[in-house]
């Protein structure tokens, strides 16, 4: 499917997770993609096999100077219309235990990463005539958990953004959303060390009784990407099996 034919996309975070799921569903639906990230061996790897509509670039995105030159970089695919704000930092620590290193780590990433990425596109994308950004916020954005201070903090920030973002951009056809997953079966999650079903069983409250995968929030990535999505900006996308719809009670009465 060519939905994104035409379509040159920027993807942070890409070399694993849900970045590397985003960038692969970007290239098959037709986009010519520059992965960026820190880890450069494995962000190498997927760009060689994704082929000649994708390329690496190392970025870290809290450094304005590697994010323009990024920006640059896309220009051999051709004008860059599609940003997607991926790449996070996470850090488990209670309020007590997190030192101002710790908070302000996680909100250059998270949050500041996400600034200067919306920044260091903004001329690109309006000279050629507008574009797509996807914030890639999270469950987290609209609620929290204990030892999440930093990185809720950071992820109701990239809400926030994204509408200033939308109100600012909209005029030249520059669209910006956020996505929101849910729990995700990615490295963040824990996948090196506890198996799938493992991760389900921490999901058994949740209207889809499962962890998520990354196709699946990439699913969401690329159709806001897309030209299907032209009249949704400002706008808060779940991907998150259900879980800010509520809780389910094992004491109450079920289906």
């Amino acid at each position: 499917m060519a939905r994104l034919e035409g379509k040159v996309a920027l993807v942070t975070g890409a070399a694993r997770g849900m970045g590397e799921a985003t960038a692969r569903l970007l290239v098959e639906q037709g986009a010519s993609v520059v992965l960026a990230d820190v880890l450069d061996e494995p962000g190498r790897k997927v760009a060689e096999e994704l082929g000649d509509k994708a390329l690496f670039v190392h970025l870290d995105v809290t450094d304005k100077a590697q994010w323009l030159a990024a920006v640059e970089a896309s220009a051999q695919f051709g004008t860059l219309n599609v940003l997607v704000n991926n790449a996070a930092i996470l850090i488990h620590k209670t309020i007590v235990d997190t030192s101002e290193e710790d908070f302000l780590n996680v909100a250059r990433v998270n949050q500041l990463g996400v600034f200067l990425g919306m920044q260091s596109v903004f001329e690109t994308m309006k000279a050629g005539g507008g574009g797509s950004i996807v914030n890639v916020s999270s469950i987290d954005g609209f609620q929290s958990k204990n030892s999440l201070v930093a990185y809720s903090a950071s992820k109701w920030a990239v809400r926030g953004m994204t509408k200033t973002a939308a109100l600012e951009m909209g005029k030249y056809n520059i669209r910006v959303n956020s996505v929101h997953p849910g729990g995700v079966y990615t490295d963040m999650h824990g996948k090196d060390f506890i198996t799938r079903e493992q991760a389900d069983a921490s999901y058994t409250h949740q209207a889809l009784p499962r962890v998520g995968m990354p196709h699946e929030v990439a699913a969401v990535t690329a159709f806001l990407a897309g030209d299907e999505a032209s009249f949704s900006t400002g706008s808060e996308f779940m991907a998150d099996g259900g879980w800010n719809a509520g809780t389910i009670f094992d004491t109450l009465p079920q289906l």
